[in-house]
């Protein structure tokens, strides 16, 4: 089988959506399939903009204009280059990652290739446009024109998945007419509370390792309410925050949380980021904008309940009472309940963090993975028909 990706981002960025990726090709990779990723030029600041991974050529796209939503983007559509190296790689199906410029014209060589296809959901640029401004224009005027592209782009494929339920629902109720669902999973190896760390924790706690540590780890930006987490720190004697990552809101959460208990991390990966999360006591996560949430999951595989705003697929993560609690969008009196409920009872606590780790132990990527690929072979296979009947 030979499968070609698109996507909108990849490395040397770092984010859910590529986290995703990279780990789909792995997989891919693993299972014998040909692969071929078409992706956008990004900054060179982030770092090395390369050509391969893991086995899998890279075809950049040359960047005219920067993303408005992520600077470090450069964006222009697919070339006539590109359609070649696609044809001439002569891959069985395609693969949309949340076609917008590059994957929109993508669809567009693959009906004409006659390559079966499918999207997948990673982010809610609608929801995200009412959180963004270009200077003093709000960009939440442009939300029922994005809907429009997006049931227009997304029923050009052939299949539709999405990340929860929720955003199926979503989907569906949007107008996208085939919907089916590829739920997120953990590497529970990498993510694990063996690497609880009496040194890390020490450097997130800023030297007070006895109180209580709650983690943030994702992007610093307005979509994740991050600022509301002050309301904890305020209520509940004997919390600390660490904050992992980076983002356009960085010195004004500094800003914001000026004089209070909290530890500005700044990007990690790889060991160090394990150990993060598994040197914390709760995860606290208050966004306003989530297809999944990929960081919860890791927070209860390394064995932290969890405190989160119901969305995206949050719901089907997080059971109630068992392994955290959940909020709506912009409650922080829920919050800081949330947190109280655990912080109060340390046997809670413990109790939460086991159930979290035994549930995320049952999420396997390579599960999730698979499911991915007997899309492709029922694509494929329904194609193969249609050209025969044809």
């Amino acid at each position: 089988m030979r499968v070609a990706l698109f996507t909108e981002t990849f490395l040397p960025k770092r984010d859910g959506i590529v986290t995703v990726i990279c780990l789909l090709l792995d997989h891919l990779t693993q299972r014998g399939i040909e692969t071929v990723l078409v992706a956008p030029t990004v900054d060179a600041e982030l770092g090395d903009m390369i050509t391969h991974y893991n086995g899998t050529e890279i075809i950049r796209v040359p960047g005219m204009v920067s993303f408005p939503l992520y600077k470090e983007i450069k964006i222009s559509p697919p070339t006539h280059t590109t359609y070649d190296r696609l044809k001439h790689f002569n891959p069985d199906v395609a693969h949309f990652i949340h076609p917008v410029l590059i994957g929109g014209m993508g669809v567009l060589m693959a009906k004409r290739l006659g390559i079966p296809n499918l999207t997948s959901f990673h982010l809610d640029y609608s929801e995200m446009s009412r959180h963004f401004s270009l200077g003093p224009l709000k960009m939440g005027f442009l939300a029922d024109a994005i809907n429009h592209f997006t049931r227009v782009t997304f029923n050009m494929a052939d299949y539709t998945l999405a990340p929860s339920k929720l955003v199926q629902r979503q989907l569906l109720s949007l107008g996208v007419e085939r919907v089916g669902l590829w739920k997120r999973g953990v590497d529970a190896e990498r993510f694990n509370p063996r690497f609880r760390s009496s040194a890390m924790r020490d450097e997130l706690t800023d030297g007070h390792p006895q109180d209580t540590l709650l983690l943030y780890v994702g992007r610093l930006s307005n979509e994740k309410r991050v600022d509301q987490l002050r309301a904890v720190l305020e209520a509940v004697p004997g919390t600390r925050l660490a904050l992992v990552g980076d983002g356009p809101a960085r010195d004004s959460l500094k800003a914001h949380f000026d004089g209070l208990p909290v530890k500005f991390m700044g990007r990690m990966v790889g060991e160090p980021l394990s150990q993060a999360y598994a040197s914390a006591d709760i995860f606290t996560f208050a966004s306003a904008l989530e297809t999944f949430g990929l960081v919860v999951v890791e927070a209860m595989a390394a064995g932290l309940p969890v405190v989160s705003s119901r969305v995206g697929g949050i719901p089907d993560v997080v059971e109630e009472g068992v392994t955290g609690y959940t909020f709506d969008i912009g409650d922080t009196a829920g919050l800081v309940e949330g947190v109280r409920r655990i912080v109060d009872d340390p046997a809670r606590l413990e109790r939460m963090g086991q159930a979290a780790r035994a549930y995320a132990e049952a999420q396997s990527w390579p599960a999730m993975m698979d499911e991915v690929i007997e899309h492709y072979r029922r694509l494929i296979h329904a194609n193969q028909l249609t050209r025969v009947f044809h």
